[in-house]
């Protein structure tokens, strides 16, 4: 669907990315894994034509990309509903789409609160229903799960297989592993700006090669990076 061939970026002498490509893979839960500065959001931020990149290209149809970025606030005097009512109508959601998004987050306590007085939690379920309302093919989502409980992190993940279920592609830009291993159908392994392994967990295994075939994804990780 899409593919990201060399992508490199420049902070003036600090390189950012560095030749990054790989693919994503239409009606896959793809997971870009890398620590904090790693590039994950700069290359969230190339890849949906927020950010100018230096050198490489992006090859997709990019116009049918949803880049949900990490801590935004949007509309903070407005309700919840009124949030989910316009992108309904703005992107035309299929029809019953929106309450089973609600349901799948359980939002329905939250519709009549203002955006601004939601917990960063709540803030976060709300924001991830908008992505799904959009009925763009493809999702890209900053730090899902980042101010998410352990129950929360779950429905949550749960939600997001059951987008990828009805043909959604997400890409989901995760530092915390466990919650990666949970969701993610492949993974992209991002460290100092650069791949450093791609693939299904087995495959990746294969890749760190001194961990044999049990290797959590935590542990190739590291070995890899």
């Amino acid at each position: 669907m899409i593919r990201i061939e060399g992508l490199t970026k420049h902070y003036g002498s600090i390189r950012a990315l560095d030749g990054v490509s790989f693919e994503i893979r239409p009606g896959e839960v793809l997971g870009l894994i890398g620590p904090n500065g790693s590039g994950k959001t700069t290359l969230f931020e190339c890849i949906g034509g927020v950010l100018p990149f230096d050198a490489g290209r992006v090859d997709g149809p990019r116009d049918q990309i949803f880049y949900l970025p990490d801590s935004i606030a949007p509309w903070p005097h407005q309700r919840v509903a009124w949030a989910l009512d316009f992108i309904e109508g703005y992107f035309g959601a299929a029809s019953g789409m929106r309450a089973g998004v609600v349901d799948a987050l359980w939002l329905s306590p939250l519709l009549g609160q203002r955006l601004g007085e939601l917990s960063k939690g709540q803030r976060k379920r709300v924001l991830l229903a908008i992505a799904l309302l959009t009925s763009r093919p493809v999702v890209l989502a900053d730090e899902p799960f980042d101010g998410l409980d352990l129950k929360q992190t779950r429905d949550v993940a749960a939600a997001l297989r059951t987008g990828a279920r009805e043909g959604r592609t997400l890409v989901l830009s995760i530092h915390q592993i466990a919650d990666a291993a949970r969701v993610c159908d492949r993974f992209v392994l991002l460290s100092g700006g650069t791949i450093r392994g791609i693939g299904t967990l087995d495959e990746l295994r294969a890749q760190a090669t001194d961990l044999g075939a049990r290797g959590t994804l935590e542990e190739v990780f590291l070995a890899l990076t």
